[in-house]
């Protein structure tokens, strides 16, 4: 019986590592990948679970990347303007662009 646990999950995750390719790799929309694990024999139901689940974790975890985005691009931005009036003659024009823009990425991806 723990034999077929094994490999009930080695299947499982088969078909949510296809699923997360054709999402991710692939750029794949939602109802293309549903429509793909169709074809592959997959219940319309479950299809449909396994790809709102993986669209949430894929989600998460973009709004995290933002998220850190926004943070360092802040304190590149800040550090960069407190040393420039700091008045140690070094203007750092490259930090306060490089995490303006870093900050403006990670708004935007939010």
């Amino acid at each position: 019986m723990e034999n077929n646990d094994s490999d009930n999950q080695k299947v499982a995750d088969q078909i949510y590592e296809y699923a997360a390719n054709l999402l991710v790799k692939e750029k794949k929309s939602r109802s293309e990948v549903i429509d793909a694990l169709i074809d592959q024999g997959i219940d319309e139901e479950i299809s449909t679970i396994i790809v709102e689940n993986l669209g949430d974790e894929i989600d998460k975890l973009k709004k995290e990347g933002a998220q850190k985005d926004m943070l360092y691009g802040a304190l590149w931005c800040v550090g960069g303007f407190i040393l420039t009036l700091s008045d140690i003659g070094l203007i750092f024009w490259g930090a306060i662009v490089f995490g303006a823009i870093q900050f403006f990425k990670g708004l935007f991806n939010s």
